[in-house]
């Protein structure tokens, strides 16, 4: 491994003997060395040529600026420092027996092949059945839902399906890394609107003043990945109207629609006039901690669906099928399942919150999500990034540098995040680590 210019972990490639042909090994001619070399002499002398000649690493121009994810380097870190993992926002516990089984249900039924492209029938009307009562309007599953390999791919196959090289995109920074990487895929040019702390609260003017001819959608998350903010009504009607005067869509990520903790969720596609230019991303994966399964889906009328899937038809095809039959029996959990999901949630969030108040940090609130974002200045740490890599390395903890998820860097810089997505014991036991070795210098 070596690093970047900007300090971004990347791998080197190189070929390993055993990956060439036996036959090759077998007729290699002899190595005939000069007068006096041993074979130490040859081996460095072979070495130096090898790092003579290393190719650097190839990319595309359009995904040069984003190397590593910072969810990878990380995790690598916490492995290598055996740290607590508070950052990358996955389970350290398993997702439900009944969803589970009706897998391994579905494996034993013979449910292995392609399935159809846009989705196992059944699956596709349990989506529609799901968002019906959530949001109370009625979607046709065959015509306007579309499951794709988790919400990521849900996300490139609308970006790449529905965004005309040249069209802008407006986002709310902090955001979700993949969003600036595939509206980069399709050539837009993103536009960002920041939502700023104490209470992240989207600034109307600004977004207002942002929107120009070539404004093609905006992009939005709520509950909010990395802030916990959920948008409000006001904001959502405020959005909506902007959107139907400007003739604009309207992408809504919602994967963390039943981690709302205080207040209701509400899907912009709910609200008057909103359906016809909205396409909702969801997933199973937050929802029933089985994100490895990667079962993701689009909602959207039928005009738009059509350029969704044509991208989806391109970029994975078909998603798992026995995962999408365990998925039916998920999305027909009782009400009971999710009042429990988020009862557990809400404990395991005061948890982390009330440690991270105890260690020094300002925490800012939460609505939903299993997200906290704090300010880590009181550490005299000079960025986010250098405060986490103090945290792991010297701490034994992990949070995430929020200057990623900005097309500022320097707007991030105060914030990192914290995900209590981790069992209890895993939680109390971070907190209790950082109240031993983080000390306020500030």
């Amino acid at each position: 491994m070596y690093l970047d210019t900007r300090g971004v972990m990347l791998r080197q490639f190189s070929f390993k003997s055993s990956l060439l042909p036996f036959n090759y090994l077998r007729s290699s001619a002899k190595i005939h060395l000069p007068i006096g070399a041993t074979m130490s002499t040859f081996k460095n002398q072979n070495e130096s040529t090898q790092q003579q000649t290393q190719k650097p690493v190839q990319v595309a121009k359009r995904l040069e600026k984003f190397k590593t994810t910072i969810f990878t380097q990380m995790s690598t870190l916490a492995i290598k420092h055996g740290a607590i993992n508070l950052g990358q926002g996955f389970p350290n516990f398993d997702g439900p027996d009944f969803v589970k089984e009706a897998a391994i249900q579905a494996i034993k039924d013979g449910k292995n092949q392609y399935a159809r492209g846009h989705g196992v029938p059944e699956l596709n009307s349990a989506i529609a059945a799901r968002f019906h009562k959530d949001t109370g309007l009625v979607v046709d599953p065959e015509k306007e839902v579309t499951v794709t390999s988790g919400c990521t791919e849900a996300i490139a196959a609308t970006m790449l399906g529905l965004i005309n090289p040249g069209d802008e995109v407006i986002v709310f920074a902090p955001f979700y890394d993949s969003y600036e990487a595939t509206l980069s895929m399709a050539g837009a040019k993103v536009k960002g609107i920041t939502l700023r702390p104490p209470d992240f609260s989207v600034p109307l003017e600004e977004l207002k003043a942002a929107v120009t001819n070539k404004t093609r959608a905006i992009l939005m998350n709520t509950p909010h990945n990395p802030t916990g903010k959920m948008f409000t009504r006001e904001e959502l009607e405020t959005i909506a109207s902007l959107c139907i005067e400007n003739d604009l869509l309207v992408l809504s990520d919602e994967v963390y629609d039943k981690l709302a903790f205080e207040m209701d969720h509400i899907s912009i596609a709910s609200l008057p006039g909103m359906f016809e230019r909205t396409v909702t991303l969801n997933s199973l994966g937050k929802t029933f901690s089985l994100t490895g399964w990667k079962i993701g889906w689009a909602i959207a009328p039928p005009h738009l669906t059509w350029g969704i899937r044509q991208a989806h038809s391109y970029l994975t095809f078909a998603t798992s099928t026995p995962a999408q039959w365990a998925a039916v029996a998920a999305l027909k959990a009782p009400d009971s399942y999710f009042k429990e999901l988020k009862r557990d949630y809400n404990t395991k969030k005061e948890i982390l919150v009330k440690g991270l108040k105890e260690v020094g940090f300002k925490v800012f609130p939460s609505s939903g999500t299993y997200f906290v974002v704090v300010d880590h200045t009181p550490f005299g740490l000079e960025n986010d990034v250098a405060f986490c890599e103090y945290l792991i390395e010297e701490v034994g903890v992990v949070a995430i540098p929020t200057s990623v998820f900005y097309l500022n860097p320097e707007e991030g810089k105060n914030l990192v995040r914290f995900t209590f997505c981790k069992d209890e014991d895993t939680l109390r036991g971070a907190v209790e680590r950082m109240k031993q070795k983080l000390k306020r210098k500030v």
